[in-house]
């Protein structure tokens, strides 16, 4: 198992996901969006997992404006616009390998370990 949490340091979901894998002894990397972001070919891959980029924006994230604009563009411009502006992605997203989980979901968890 080879799980990445990716998030801020101040999202709440974020530190209840790494509390959660802490609890279960089960190692994990934390990726935090401010400073590093996903690559490029890691927003591909977890956006096939959870089916698609709408799933991965935030309807509450503080930037509306850029949040208006990912939603309203074409699906080839939306990927790059969101790679740029990872403000707007739903926190935490969580990874195992080919399969990864937006916001905090201990169900799905559970069935990794």
């Amino acid at each position: 198992m080879n799980i990445q949490v990716f998030g801020t340091k101040k999202s709440f979901d974020t530190k209840k996901a790494q509390r959660y894998f802490k609890e279960r002894r089960i190692p994990f990397q934390f990726v935090d969006l401010r400073e590093k972001g996903l690559s490029k070919g890691e927003l591909q891959s977890v956006a096939r997992a959870v089916g698609g980029l709408d799933a991965l924006l935030d309807e509450k994230a503080k930037d509306q404006d850029t949040l208006a604009l990912v939603q309203h563009l074409v699906e080839s411009q939306r990927f790059e616009k969101l790679l740029e502006n990872q403000q707007v992605l739903r926190e935490p997203i969580v990874r195992n390998g080919r399969q990864a989980t937006v916001g905090y979901a201990p169900d799905v968890w559970k069935g990794w370990e």
